[in-house]
């Protein structure tokens, strides 16, 4: 009897109706029966005592969620069923059991996550991602819910999963609630980009074709030539079942996606290329749904050598597609041309494009590696948002951040990829650098370090609590920078000031971007790449601190579901 909690006699309950003992346990005399349930409404934790009990079933007041007084099971998708406890009678004597009877385990949390996205709940998303997280199951589980979710509802690849993958990325730059509000960000996104859409159904692959993955990818091509998405789709099924690897299933996606000049402001390729990472972190069941959700992408992008200034007043699509002719000569297997990378990200920055274009040209041409140039095209679009003057449209911001998303997105799969026709995005990025030349008129003044700060990560978090500080936080982390303190800690910092705001898509991209090139330039220790993770973090925490602060809506749904988690009470009586 020593584990039980005393409730008090049975004429006691009898005359109260309800009470609240130990542990925060509700117990109800009803219809004859004596009933014990949490006292918390699961939905946002009201005290369930002051609700109202008829015919069996439990009303929460607030909200008016309705429990079965029996089995505490919800009749309310968005409340959650809530703990239900063994009583026993002895003696007139009532006791109830320490332990509740239905408490989920993480298949229940998963199932429940599911039915969160499906119905796009989000404080039942927020409580089913932190007992997931609590219990340990891997964080890439929990991502593969969202993902296999995203890729089989709606219209294909977006915004919602694309923020998924990202703040799965970043992961590791975070403490464990910043962790678990990542998670949260990503899968709420996906919901609400998904929410009501109908599912998607994959069409089919061609039946046992002998065609080899050289002619699926010609076929590929021209289907996405004439925006046949439909045929484009089978091509890629058939690619998939003929077990085409995945480096040659990207660059048979990513070549399309390049015969046309920075297709939709450089969002297909920046699309494609978190839909990759989510394949290689995922794995192999993924592939057909992750791949088949981009081709919708591809069925009416704008294609930018159509754009009036892409042609004029300076004739862009000539030289670059005469670039691209140059480019079918044989590699050189030795550099013949030295990189001087302070002077090309210069040239890259100036007014003049067809030099820019001739400079690109004769570094391939003379062995200089792809992946060097695209790192350095990033690091010149990230030094557009250090220079971007708050003079501009707001709405500008998002200009100079296209063009910093998109060229990580190069550098990535370039990383990856040997394949000759991916170089030319690296001129489409460069000619997004030139058409943004006009954001940095006049440029904002370098940072300059702050004095008189202690340094302390709060201090940064206040100057965001704050409108449009931008100059102020930017000089914040020059001097940040300056006193040799940590730059780890600085992106933690970066990534909370992220997360706790209802941000919107563009500045999870943006920090993901800046994050993963600070760590590229991380393994270098010379000056150059001492300068170029200052623009990174300078560009991250301009953005950031433009875009803050908001209503702060969805960190405090995570707030609220982590304090019920902790069975904490969120409402307590006077």
């Amino acid at each position: 009897m020593d584990e039980w909690i005393h409730a008090g006699t049975l004429d006691e309950l009898k005359q109260v109706s309800s009470k609240v003992i130990k542990g925060g346990i509700a117990v109800f005399y009803h219809e004859d029966e004596v009933r014990a349930i949490d006292n918390r409404c699961p939905h946002l934790g009201f005290p369930l005592h002051l609700g109202s009990v008829c015919s069996g079933m439990l009303t929460c007041h607030w909200h008016h969620a309705r429990f079965d007084i029996c089995s505490g099971g919800t009749l309310d998708p968005w409340a959650d069923d809530v703990p239900a406890y063994d009583v026993k009678v002895e003696n007139e004597i009532v006791w109830v059991s320490p332990r509740p009877r239905n408490i989920g385990n993480a298949e229940k949390l998963k199932l429940r996550l599911r039915e969160g996205l499906e119905q796009n709940i989000g404080i039942v998303i927020a409580k089913a991602v932190i007992g997931l997280f609590e219990s340990k199951v891997p964080v890439d589980e929990i991502v593969r819910i969202g993902i296999t979710f995203g890729t089989t509802q709606g219209n294909g690849w977006g915004a919602g999963l694309t923020i998924l993958t990202a703040m799965r990325n970043v992961l590791p730059k975070l403490d464990a609630s910043g962790q678990i509000l990542a998670l949260y960000h990503g899968l709420v996104h996906v919901a609400r980009t998904s929410s009501g859409r109908a599912p998607r159904h994959l069409l089919g692959a061609l039946p046992s074709s002998p065609a080899s993955t050289e002619r699926l990818m010609a076929w590929y091509r021209n289907c996405v030539e004439v925006r046949d998405t439909q045929g484009a789709e089978k091509v890629l099924l058939t690619a998939i079942a003929n077990r085409a690897s995945s480096e040659q299933l990207a660059d048979m996606m990513l070549i399309s996606v390049t015969d046309h000049f920075y297709l939709d402001g450089g969002h297909t390729f920046d699309f494609h290329n978190k839909a990759f990472e989510a394949l290689e972190s995922l794995g192999g069941p993924l592939t057909e749904p992750i791949l088949a959700s981009l081709v919708p992408l591809l069925r009416s992008p704008t294609r930018s050598e159509e754009l009036h200034h892409w042609q004029a007043p300076v004739d862009l699509v000539t030289p670059l597609q005469d670039a691209f002719k140059m480019l079918q000569q044989p590699a050189i297997s030795e550099p013949s041309v030295l990189l001087d990378e302070q002077a090309f990200v210069e040239q890259l920055l100036s007014d003049n494009a067809l030099e820019t274009i001739d400079q690109l040209s004769r570094l391939l041409l003379g062995g200089a590696a792809p992946e060097q140039l695209a790192q350095l095209i990033c690091l010149a679009a990230a030094e557009r948002i250090v220079r971007f003057h708050t003079q501009n449209e707001f709405s500008d911001w998002v200009a100079v951040l296209h063009t910093f998303t998109y060229a990580h997105a190069v550098h990535e799969r370039l990383s990856r990829s040997k394949e000759p026709l991916l170089l030319r995005a690296l001129y489409y990025g460069a000619m997004a650098l030139y058409h943004d030349r006009f954001l940095n008129v006049p440029r904002a003044p370098k940072p300059r370090p702050a004095n008189g700060r202690s340094f302390a990560p709060e201090e940064l978090l206040e100057l965001m609590d704050r409108r449009q500080q931008v100059e102020e936080a930017a000089d914040w982390v020059a001097g940040y920078l300056g006193e040799q303190r940590d730059p780890h800690v600085l992106l933690g910092t970066l990534g909370q000031s992220l997360l706790r705001e209802d941000a919107e898509f563009h500045s999870f991209q943006l920090y993901e971007a800046a994050v993963t090139e600070f760590d590229r330039w991380d393994q270098r220790s010379d000056d150059f790449a001492k300068q170029a993770k200052e623009t990174c973090l300078l560009a991250c925490t301009r953005y950031l601190a433009a875009h803050a602060p908001s209503a702060r809506e969805l960190p405090h749904t995570a707030k609220i579901a982590w304090r019920l988690y902790r069975g904490e009470r969120l409402f307590e009586e006077e």
